[in-house]
Order: C-alpha cells, then sequence, then structure tokens
C-alpha cells in the first residue's frame, strides 16, 4: 500500500524553504531547486550536490577569461551583487527597465525591482517575430534547437515577453539549464516570503560580436539577505563551437 504524505505545518514548509534558498546563496548556487518539492521537505536533501566544487571568482566582468571548457558558471566580486542604496529602496515600487538596443541591434542591461504581484496569470504569448542580434539557429542531433530566444528579465517574473530590448541570442545549455536554475531560486523566493528581490542581468558583448559571451545576474532580497548572488553564466553549448563575432556554430 502506498503510503500518503502527511500534511507539512505551512511555517515550517517556509523556514525549510528559507533554508535551502539561503544554503543555496551561501554555496553559490551548488543547490539544484528543481529537485525540491516545496510542500514536501523530505526532498531538500536531494537538492544538494556536494560533489561540485566551488565556483571560481573574478573582480567585474572586465576581469573575465574566455571559456576554459569546464567552468561554464563563475562568480563575480565575491558573489556580491553591486547595487546603490538607492536602487534597493521601495519607496517607488516596482519597476523594471531595459536598455535601448545599440546600432549593432544588441540588448544591453536590464534591470528590476521583483514583487510575486508582478506574476503574469496569462499563458506565454509567441516570440518566433523577434529576431535578436547573432540569431543564425542550428537543429542539434536530439532534435532540439541550439538557440533560444532568452529573456533577462525572465516572462515568469514580469509577463515581458515580445520585447525586443528584453530578448538575446542564448544557447539552449544557457538559457534552459544555466538561467533557468538561477531564476527558479528567484521564484521561488518571490512566492514563499511575498518579499522584493532587486535583480539586474548583463548580457556581456565583446567589441562587436553580435553574440553576448554571456550574462551577468545579480540578484539582492530587499526586505532580508536571505536572497543574493553575482554570478556570470557563459553562453556555451556542450559539444559546439560558437562564433560569437556572427551567431554562425559547428560541432566539435
Amino acid at each position: 500500500m502506498t503510503k500518503r504524505k502527511q500534511p507539512v505545518n505551512k511555517s515550517k514548509a517556509l523556514l525549510y524553504s528559507l533554508l535551502v534558498l539561503f544554503v543555496f546563496t551561501a554555496t553559490a548556487g551548488q543547490v539544484d531547486l528543481s529537485k525540491v518539492d516545496w510542500t514536501d521537505p523530505s526532498t531538500i536533501i536531494t537538492a544538494f550536490n556536494f560533489d561540485q566544487s566551488p565556483l571560481l571568482d573574478y573582480g567585474q566582468l572586465e576581469d573575465l577569461p574566455t571559456y576554459d571548457g569546464e567552468h561554464s558558471i563563475v562568480t563575480l566580486n565575491n558573489n556580491h551583487p553591486d547595487f546603490t542604496e538607492e536602487s534597493l529602496s521601495l519607496s517607488g515600487g516596482t519597476w523594471q527597465n531595459f536598455s535601448l538596443l545599440d546600432r549593432l541591434n544588441r540588448v544591453g542591461p536590464a534591470d528590476a525591482l521583483l514583487h510575486k504581484s508582478m506574476m503574469p496569470t496569462e499563458e506565454r504569448g509567441d516570440i518566433s517575430n523577434v529576431y535578436p542580434s547573432g540569431w543564425k539557429q542550428k537543429k542539434l542531433p536530439d532534435g532540439k534547437w541550439l538557440y533560444n530566444r532568452s529573456h533577462l528579465i525572465a516572462f515568469r517574473f514580469s509577463g515581458e515577453n515580445e520585447n525586443w530590448r528584453n530578448l538575446f541570442t542564448g544557447t539552449q545549455q544557457l538559457n534552459q539549464r544555466a538561467m533557468t536554475e538561477y531564476e527558479e531560486m528567484v521564484v521561488s523566493y518571490l512566492r514563499e516570503t511575498g518579499h522584493h528581490v532587486r535583480y539586474r542581468v548583463t548580457p556581456f558583448f565583446k567589441e562587436e560580436e553580435l553574440v553576448a559571451r554571456g550574462v551577468q545576474i545579480e540578484a539582492q532580497s530587499i526586505e532580508d539577505n536571505h536572497l543574493s548572488f553575482n554570478v556570470f553564466l557563459y553562453n556555451v553549448q556542450e559539444g559546439y563551437q560558437i562564433n560569437y563575432e556572427t551567431g554562425g556554430s559547428k560541432k566539435i
């Protein structure tokens, strides 16, 4: 006979959830939050991966080396976000800002002060009419596509969707795995606490290149310090070499 899950006290569930988020931040993302059932604390242990080494750290974006084929996620500034005190204020309510496209049609930094009240209730619409810089699509052997139209500020944060200033050419590996992992942490925190999160995503382009080398993601919870990170995610795809100048690619 299959045992039924025992109901979990809401306050305990919240405590366990915050504990995982705290550990996630302290370990620079070395917790797989997709494995956690937030109503079942017994699943929390499955989220931890103790075999992973600490992430490499660099000072600022300008200090980043070219991807070394191994470390696709690194921290910046000792994993501390770089927000001004003024930008952390709640006096202006929730908001989001997107940079104008540059002369090469490239996106710039996207900023937001997030709250769960901003989350959309409708399904995400079609964005196939948006063609970000460097968009040269290719189908992978598994039938998936190499590139995604990747959101800087995720749709599930604020409902922002078919916005050319919010979409860039990101690999399947970057968008569906790396970015999703950190976005899930933010979404979970917003839903569980009802607090605010200061959030910024900065695409990093080298010189005249049309495809970003990766994105810097910074997050800081306002009402407490349980959520705080500053990471860089390389825009790479395992088994492929990306031509960042044109968006072309080849299997290696």
